[in-house]
């Protein structure tokens, strides 16, 4: 795809120069597709026919930038007014432009039905009814993000495509969801309360606390310790992990909590590498290929650790070499603009070292260390 100054006469909307995506009922969704479809129509029906370029918000870093909050202490990325174009007369974006066409056509289907569905099982339905277009789950993803959803200016779950979550909440915290029982975070066991993939159940779910902080844990296995350790008991705390890189639900429900309880700091614990610190800067600031809808999801999120100052904690031999993709997930961040200075530094520590550190290497002072840890942390107020 190339840039265009966004000129063409596929430009749907009169305010298509505001880079952000709405939030809809079914009904208007619908409409902006029947919008779409209609003006491909009359280009088509026009006296000279030809099918336009289609104008899309380019998803590039060099168009991404990052909002300072003045009146909060929130920052999020967000997309300038730089686009591209996707073209059916061009061999190299042709079939892209035929998916645009092809999903919207099933998301029109999926709300007249009330229904939502994943992005898997889209996938499915699109491999079924259009194999030629569709071979793999990424150019799905690609073109409901980068395409259907900069195109027609709505939210991704706007168009009746529901959140996968892999997220998991524990700790002093209870949650009703309408219509059903409160359940008792801290009661749920180890294995935690699973966040569910509903945008708008999640909306409308009530939530009680007692809790002084909210502490996102990047791996599943820390958090099973924690939970397990019963570590909220002794700091008054909720723990919330995505498994890894965190999906838009568990950043969808971090950021429900953080504006029922804004006085209570939200603290992430990562591994020292590049990657832990890419998952941070997710939950604090957003990402590029959510760029339209970042705002929704950022968080005042602060650093407690793995962090250069704790490498005295660990062992030489339990720091490991930097590999290939955290050197490239590193030239990544550095390149970009949401990193403040101190992260920086971080980062550039861990490049310059050539090492990375785990969590789990903290093991080597006990498997109980790690609800110290924090607790030391949090009464130094070491966390940035």
């Amino acid at each position: 795809m190339e840039e265009t100054s966004g000129l063409s006469s596929m430009k749907f909307f009169s305010d298509q120069h505001l880079s952000y995506a709405d939030i809809l009922r079914p009904h208007e969704a619908r409409a902006r597709i029947e919008v779409s479809v209609l003006n491909l129509l009359r280009v088509l029906n026009s006296p000279d026919p030809a099918i336009s370029d289609l104008s899309l918000i380019n998803r590039k870093r060099s168009n991404s930038c990052v909002n300072q909050g003045i009146l909060t202490d929130v920052s999020y990325i967000f997309l300038s007014t730089s686009f591209t174009k996707s073209s059916l007369t061009n061999a190299k974006t042709a079939k892209a432009f035929v998916r645009v066409w092809k999903v919207m056509e099933i998301c029109f289907q999926i709300l007249l039905q009330e229904k939502r569905v994943t992005q898997r099982e889209l996938f499915y339905k699109l491999l079924c009814d259009s194999p030629d277009y569709f071979s793999s789950q990424i150019e799905v993803n690609r073109t409901v993000q980068a395409d259907v959803v900069a195109l027609l200016r709505c939210s991704r779950y706007s168009l009746g495509i529901m959140a996968s979550s892999r997220g998991l909440v524990a700790g002093r915290l209870f949650l009703q969801e309408p219509g059903k029982e409160a359940v008792d975070c801290s009661a749920c066991g180890s294995s935690g309360f699973a966040i569910t993939g509903d945008l708008n159940l999640l909306d409308n779910t009530i939530m009680r606390s007692d809790a002084r902080y909210i502490i996102v844990v990047e791996k599943h296995a820390i958090f099973h310790r924690l939970v397990e350790d019963r570590v909220f008991n002794h700091i008054p705390c909720v723990f919330i992990t995505a498994k890894g890189y965190p999906d838009i639900a568990t950043r969808f429900f971090l950021h429900r909590m953080s504006t029922t309880f804004p006085d209570l700091p939200i603290l992430a614990l990562v591994d020292w590498n590049p990657a832990g610190l890419a998952i941070l800067c997710t939950f604090k600031f957003g990402s590029i290929g959510m760029g339209l809808e970042a705002y929704r999801y950022a968080c005042n999120v602060k650093w407690i650790g793995l962090r250069g100052d704790d490498l005295n904690l660990i062992p030489e031999e339990s720091l490991v070499p930097l590999k290939p993709k955290d050197s490239q997930i590193a030239k990544s961040l550095l390149s970009s603009k949401i990193l403040q200075d101190n992260y920086r530094d971080e980062l550039s520590l861990m490049v310059q070292t050539g090492k990375r550190a785990e969590i789990e290497a903290l093991y080597c002072h006990g498997y109980n260390y790690l609800g110290k840890y924090i607790a030391t942390k949090i009464v130094q107020g070491k966390y940035i």
